[in-house]
C-alpha cells in the first residue's frame, strides 16, 4: 500500500530520429583514408608512449590504439591535438595530469606523448531512405520502419516506467526501515563494484591505471563516488529479502526449472548440465534472487499511483 508518484510517457518525433541517427551509425562503412589528415569524427590509429621530465612512466604505453577523436577518452586535450596530423606523422602531445591523480608522482604533471599514426579512417553515412530501411530491418519503406521503431521505443519506455515504480517502491520501502550498516559491508560492496568496473575496462583493453591515466580519475575519488550507489544497493537486497521472509515468498518449482531453461538457453548447454553445476549453495542463492524480485513485483503490484 505504499504510495508512489505516477509515470507516464510519450515517443516523440525527436526520439524516432535520433534511434533512426543510431541505426545510421551503427551501419556506417569505415574506410581507410588514403590521403588527408585526422580530422574530428575520424579514428585514428595510433602508438603512443608518455613520459614525464624526459623518463617513460608506467602504463603510458600502448599499441595500435583506435582512437576516435572527439570523443574525449582520452586525458586533457590529448585528441584535438592529433587533429591534422598525416599517416606516418609522430606527433608531441602535451597534457597536464590532474593534481589529485591517483599516482602521487604523476598528480599535477605536465607529460608529453609521442604519437605514431598508423592510419586514419573515416565513417561513410548511408542515407536514411527506403533502402536504407530495408537493409537494417524487414520493412520495404521507411515510413514502415519508423512506426515499428516508434512502437520499440514505447515498450521501452513502458517497461521503463514500469521499472521506476518498482524502485519507487522500493525506494519507500527503504525509507519506512530502521538498520545499521556496518563501513567493512560497505567497503566489500565499494571493493566488488571497484572488481565489476575492472573486468569491465579490461574487455575493452584497457587496465584501470590507464582508465585513470586517460579519464583524469582517482582510486580515492572512484571509491567515493561509488559509496552512496554501494550503500543503496545493501539496504535495498536488506529490505526485500526482509519482506520475502516475512510475506513467505519463494520461487515455485515451475519458476525454478523456467530459470534453470534460461541459463541453459544463456550457456548454449543442456538443462541438466546446468542442475549438474550447480552446487547447494549455488542453488539456494538463486533461490533467493528469485525471491527478492518477487518481493520487488509484490511491492509494485500493490503500490498506489498517485
Amino acid at each position: 500500500g505504499l504510495s508512489v508518484e505516477k509515470k507516464t510517457y510519450e515517443v516523440t518525433e525527436e526520439e524516432v530520429s535520433k534511434k533512426l541517427k543510431e541505426m545510421q551509425e551503427k551501419n556506417a562503412r569505415v574506410e581507410t583514408k588514403e590521403e588527408g589528415t585526422v580530422e574530428n569524427g575520424n579514428i585514428a590509429v595510433i602508438d603512443f608512449k608518455g613520459f614525464v621530465d624526459g623518463e617513460a612512466f608506467q602504463g603510458g604505453e600502448g599499441h595500435d590504439y583506435s582512437l576516435e577523436i572527439g570523443s574525449k577518452t582520452f586525458i586533457d586535450n590529448f585528441e584535438e591535438q592529433l587533429v591534422g596530423a598525416k599517416v606516418n606523422d609522430t606527433v608531441e602531445v602535451n597534457v597536464t595530469f590532474p593534481e589529485d591523480y591517483q599516482a602521487k608522482e604523476l598528480a599535477g604533471k605536465a607529460a608529453v606523448f609521442k604519437v605514431k599514426v598508423h592510419e586514419i579512417k573515416k565513417k561513410e553515412l548511408p542515407e536514411i531512405n527506403d533502402e536504407f530501411a530495408q537493409d537494417v530491418s524487414e520493412f520495404d519503406t521507411l515510413d514502415e520502419y519508423k512506426e515499428d521503431v516508434k512502437k520499440g521505443i514505447a515498450e521501452q519506455k513502458e517497461k521503463a516506467a514500469r521499472t521506476a515504480k518498482e524502485n519507487a517502491a522500493v525506494d519507500k520501502a527503504i525509507e519506512n526501515a530502521e538498520m545499521d550498516i556496518p563501513d567493512a559491508m560497505l567497503n566489500t560492496q565499494v571493493r566488488q563494484m571497484l572488481d565489476d568496473f575492472a573486468r569491465r575496462m579490461q574487455s575493452q583493453g584497457l587496465t584501470m591505471e590507464q582508465y585513470f591515466q586517460f579519464t583524469g580519475m582517482t582510486l580515492d575519488k572512484m571509491q567515493e563516488e561509488m559509496k552512496p550507489q554501494a550503500l543503496k544497493r545493501i539496504q535495498t537486497r536488506l529490505v526485500l529479502e526482509k519482506i520475502a521472509e516475512v510475506e513467505n515468498i519463494q520461487p515455485t518449482e515451475e519458476e525454478v526449472e523456467e530459470e534453470f531453461k534460461k541459463m541453459a538457453d544463456a550457456y548454449k548447454m543442456e538443462v541438466e548440465k546446468i542442475k549438474e553445476l550447480l552446487g547447494d549453495r549455488e542453488l539456494e542463492q538463486m533461490k533467493k534472487d528469485m525471491a527478492v524480485q518477487k518481493a520487488v513485483t509484490l511491492i509494485a503490484d500493490e503500490a498506489k499511483e498517485a
